[in-house]
């Protein structure tokens, strides 16, 4: 039977290490006592989906905060993030006339790795902030000094999340007919009327399916959406104790989250949190930098997915605009040669990170989608699949990343730069976006069309 606590055995990287013993198992175990947040046929649901996307069948669109906030949690974040995030999947599926797999970067992503363990700021040097379910972010000793309260929190913050998107995804506000209603008032006007035509066309099939004495209205399949969390698995006090034994297979679950990811930071292969994941039976994302050779990314895939089963997991590209086809090639050729049925993604965001001539930490839009067309492009000349892209955004109107239809310049990142950690897309952004991976899957999907009929 699988030790979930193995993990404490191997190198601990990017996680805290907390000062009170007696505090953290206190911590650890209210978290043991309480119900998981997510269940295990919620997350078997999600391999079967994304199994589907590795064969083409479908598309995983994945976002949400770069790290979720304490002090910004509210329910119109999580509504409007949730309604750009429908959105996004209206456009793609609509245009590329594929099922769109929804997952959220929400109800977990507190914790976030961090170049460097220490910073200094006027000669004073405090541990970084590594997040709320850590520490937290005003650059004061008792503020930085890690806490494991703080998972308590985090979790209650969890859940009242996880409830809202359910009562948003289940309960009509996601129903197809009211389509026109997930349009924000900030979403730059080309765009926003580009979907309104999709909008507009959908109505117009719906009114015909009505008119020939059909009622779209009662089909439980217009009206609701499946909606997935996930989030990188980097605190493991945290997931172990939220870990729970699935009762129809026997298997572990992850009960913080229906997708948990592992870092490009710790990913070693003897590493904690490869030996915490390898055990759940969650689908599993693993993000590959530069850094990443063929032959871990081999020893990897062999020790996350032994069985080779499709859905289990994810490959998230992460290089950086104009280094995919120095990297992404090989790893194509790794995964080929071994048969390993995978979800290739896209995360355009974290290789594209820069510093403003303003100070501000931000990625350019144009280096954004520079990323992702060469995502698109390189796994066209490979005939493999591009199954899906992952990046960070917010449903509020932040200006954190330069460019855009909006133009936002250095000068404009002080407007609303509401970050902790990482710079974000705004709602009109990700919508841009959304327009562009559109027409790369109907692109694609023209090319493998010709091949298969030469």
């Amino acid at each position: 039977m699988s030790d979930i606590s193995s993990w404490r055995s191997r190198e601990r990287i990017q996680m805290p290490v907390y000062t009170d013993p007696v505090a953290l198992r206190a911590a650890e175990d209210r978290l043991r006592a309480s119900p998981s947040l997510i269940f295990a046929d919620e997350a078997r649901r999600l391999r079967s989906e994304l199994a589907a996307v590795s064969r083409g069948e479908a598309f995983l669109l994945q976002g949400g905060d770069c790290a979720e906030s304490f002090d910004q949690f509210g329910a119109a974040t999580v509504r409007d993030t949730f309604k750009v995030l429908l959105q996004m999947a209206m456009v793609l599926t609509y245009g590329a006339k594929v099922p769109v797999v929804k997952v959220g970067r929400m109800a977990g992503q507190f914790a976030k790795p961090r170049s460097a363990p220490t910073e200094i700021v006027d000669g004073v040097e405090l541990p970084s902030y590594r997040g709320d379910i850590i520490n937290g972010f005003p650059f004061d000793a008792e503020s930085r000094m890690p806490d494991p309260d703080r998972m308590i929190a985090a979790y209650n913050q969890a859940a009242a999340t996880l409830n809202m998107l359910r009562g948003l995804s289940k309960g009509g506000f996601a129903d197809i007919n009211r389509v026109h209603a997930w349009t924000l008032d900030f979403t730059a006007e080309d765009k926003a009327a580009a979907y309104r035509d999709i909008a507009d066309a959908l109505q117009d099939t719906l009114d015909f399916i009505r008119a020939a004495g059909l009622s779209p209205r009662k089909s439980e399949e217009l009206a609701t959406v499946d909606f997935y969390t996930s989030h990188e698995a980097l605190l493991l006090e945290y997931e172990e104790a939220l870990t729970r034994r699935d009762p129809v297979s026997g298997g572990l679950v992850a009960g913080s989250g229906h997708l948990i990811w592992i870092g490009d930071r710790t990913r070693q292969p003897d590493g904690a949190h490869v030996e915490f994941c390898r055990q759940v039976i969650n689908p599993i994302g693993l993000k590959c930098g530069p850094s990443i050779t063929p032959e871990d990314l081999k020893v990897l895939i062999e020790t996350l997915n032994p069985e080779n089963e499709a859905g289990r997991l994810t490959l998230i590209a992460r290089f950086g605009a104009g280094k995919a086809s120095e990297h992404l090639p090989r790893l194509i050729d790794t995964v080929e040669g071994m048969g390993a049925k995978v979800v290739w993604s896209c995360d355009p965001m974290h290789g594209n990170t820069i510093k403003s001539v303003t100070g501000y930490k931000t990625r350019p839009f144009d280096d954004v989608l520079a990323e992702v067309r060469d995502f698109f492009r390189i796994h066209r000349d490979h005939g493999t699949i591009p199954g899906g892209v992952h990046f960070e955004m917010t449903g509020q109107d932040v200006t954190e990343c330069t460019g855009g239809l909006r133009a936002l310049t250095d000068e404009d990142l002080s407007d609303r730069y509401h970050t902790a950690c990482d710079p974000r897309l705004n709602a009109s952004q990700s919508l841009e976006l959304a327009f562009l991976v559109n027409k790369l899957m109907r692109d694609t999907e023209t090319v493998g069309r010709s091949v298969a009929s030469a």
